[in-house]
């Protein structure tokens, strides 16, 4: 059953009149408080494309939900976003938190990496200020034993474990099965964290890593050496995990490169999966694979969301942005159920979340574990079909059959 604050804005939605972009505006709204998040993103920085959006989906989450009313619980309490740029630098990342919580808030959101998350983490830990991470998949962040964060998106084992079975299941129903994979990672922590859970899981189902590579995506402007030594591999596929910027480098390198192998696949990808990857690699990018979290395109509740997030800013409104945006109707269900927004009532209403979701593909409710992970997170493998990212496993959530093996330069099957 829907909480609160998910029917209201669902009516509210329906007649909404996307304001201008710009701040949360909660504090000119009425109510007997304002209360202020903390939105925590990449602003700036080769990484800004994904973190802008986040901050605008935090913002209109936060206009949403003064819209329909504030915080009931509350006497109709306004929400206010106060905006911080991470750069994607962890010492950055720390020190915009510490600001954010001198300032008032209540709650903090972010940040779509897993370096700046473990500073943030830290710091919201110090300061007993619950941190929502919208996106950052490293697992050792929520391996400390930290009581305040909380993590919605599957974390790296999950990630690599289902990239690896997925890879498996997909090869083995096409009649062309995997035996061998070259794997092309950024060097961070996020991605070896997903290779690393990737490899363990790919040996136990008889799949072997021939090759790892790996790259600073912060730094890179060209992967075709990298593409190059996974072609020397020979290797059945390339796997690939980064960002979004190093992805469409990859796609750029290997149809130069053009390695003979069954299909690309990202596996915690921040590029293959998004419905801008089609039109800005073009047809290099044709028939990639991709396993990640994402919004559940099937759902009507999503594509509504999107097209309203895509009117307000001009911009489509990406996996990552609709991440930011379900964080905020998080800590506005945890508002309700806990009457308050003192942190340490806040940070154990969040504990005890149970938040059904139409925008993921989840297999149930949004429930936090004692370590402050989604227990019911999981990610599925999207493809690129004549220009367009769709859905094609699990059967359950597919628009279109995969099509395996095929490369952009083999021209499918």
């Amino acid at each position: 059953m829907r909480t609160r604050v998910q029917a209201t804005l669902l009516m509210v939605a329906a007649a909404l009149v996307v304001v201008a972009c710009g701040g949360g505006g909660g504090a000119s709204q009425g109510g007997s408080e304002t209360i202020k998040i903390g939105s925590l993103h990449p602003l700036t920085g080769p990484l800004a494309v994904d973190g802008k959006r986040m901050d605008q989906a935090v913002k209109m989450a936060v206009e949403d939900i003064n819209k329909a009313g504030g915080i009931e619980a509350l006497d109709g309490a306004k929400l206010e976003v106060i905006s911080g740029d991470t750069r994607g630098e962890p010492e950055t990342a720390s020190s915009e938190a510490q600001r954010m919580i001198d300032e008032g808030a209540v709650a903090l959101v972010g940040p779509y990496t897993s370096a700046t998350a473990a500073t943030i983490a830290r710091t919201a830990e110090r300061s007993q200020v619950p941190f929502i991470i919208d996106v950052a998949t490293a697992d050792s962040i929520l391996a400390q034993g930290y009581r305040y964060t909380f993590r919605i998106q599957p974390g790296s084992q999950t990630m690599g474990e289902y990239g690896a079975r997925y890879l498996k299941e997909i090869s083995e129903a096409q009649g062309s099965p995997v035996e061998s994979v070259a794997y092309i990672h950024e060097s961070s922590e996020f991605g070896t964290s997903v290779f690393e859970a990737f490899q363990k899981e790919a040996q136990r189902l008889g799949i072997e890593v021939v090759r790892e590579i790996t790259y600073d995506a912060l730094n890179v402007s060209d992967l075709t050496s990298e593409l190059t030594q996974a072609k020397a591999a020979d290797a059945d596929v390339i796997v690939a995990t980064g960002y979004y910027r190093d992805g469409l480098l990859l796609a750029q390198a290997a149809a130069n490169v053009k390695p003979d192998v069954k299909a690309v696949y990202g596996v915690a990808n921040g590029a293959f999966d998004l419905d801008t990857f089609p039109e800005d690699a073009g047809d290099n990018g044709n028939y990639y694979l991709s396993s990640n979290y994402h919004y559940d395109a099937t759902s009507d509740r999503a594509r509504k969301l999107r097209q309203r997030f895509e009117e307000r800013t001009g911009e489509s409104m990406r996996t990552a942005a609709v991440f930011s945006y379900q964080a905020v109707e998080v800590i506005a269900d945890a508002l309700e159920r806990a009457g308050s927004s003192e942190p340490q009532e806040l940070r154990d209403a969040i504990a005890e979340t149970s938040l059904q979701t139409e925008l993921f593909p989840f297999d149930g409710p949004i429930e936090f574990d004692d370590r402050g992970q989604n227990v019911n997170a999981q990610p599925i493998v999207m493809q690129v079909q004549d220009g367009e990212v769709v859905q094609v496993y699990p059967e359950k959530y597919a628009q279109e059959e995969p099509i395996f093996p095929a490369t952009p330069w083999s021209e499918g099957r």
